[in-house]
């Protein structure tokens, strides 16, 4: 199988509006924003963090730290042939204990990447809260966790995937509907 473009979903300048968008959105939630700490999951929740942090500091004047989390680690499907011992776990230079923490990333779709997320960030200690932001919900959720935050529904069949690229060098940015197809 592999995958075949279907459509763009959203351009750049849809994409920037979107993201724009969920700035706004966390505008109105109940966060400590001189309190509050962005983790992007890897890989592209780590550039949308960046973005949206970015657009929240010029907003509130407030420094907002940007950290990164890798999931590998934390998946429920790896087994130990898969094991890689030099995987970085996360990258959360700062405390999170009684932070308001957003949790960003691009699509979310069975629940299972963020479950791995919440695992990794909670052995750093206890965030006062933790708000969910995602770029796209395609839905077809296999765990129970849901979106604070969300750019975009966007319902797809399993055999279709979604994906975002922000700042990529070699490839326009834009959100984009793939199927799966036989070789």
């Amino acid at each position: 199988m592999v995958l075949k473009l279907k459509k763009q979903l959203q351009d750049k300048a849809n994409l920037k509006v979107t993201m724009d968008k969920m700035v706004g959105d966390l505008m109105k939630k109940d966060i400590r924003f001189d309190q509050c700490l962005f983790i992007g999951i890897l890989k592209n929740g780590v550039p949308l963090a960046k973005y949206i942090a970015g657009r929240l500091s010029e907003i509130t004047g407030k420094e907002i730290p940007v950290a990164l989390v890798d999931i590998t680690l934390y998946r429920d499907d790896l087994i130990d042939s898969q094991y890689d011992p030099y995987r970085r776990k996360a990258e959360i230079p700062f405390p999170v204990s009684g932070k308001d923490v957003i949790l960003v990333d691009d699509v979310l779709f069975t629940g299972r990447t963020v479950r791995a997320a919440l695992t990794s960030i909670l052995e750093f200690g206890r965030p006062r809260i933790i708000r969910l932001a995602v770029l796209v919900d395609r839905g077809h959720r296999e765990l129970p966790i849901r979106a604070d935050i969300t750019g975009l529904e966007c319902p797809t069949n399993r055999s279709e995937g979604i994906r975002v690229r922000i700042d990529n060098p070699t490839q326009k940015d834009g959100i984009y509907l793939y199927e799966e197809v036989q070789d």
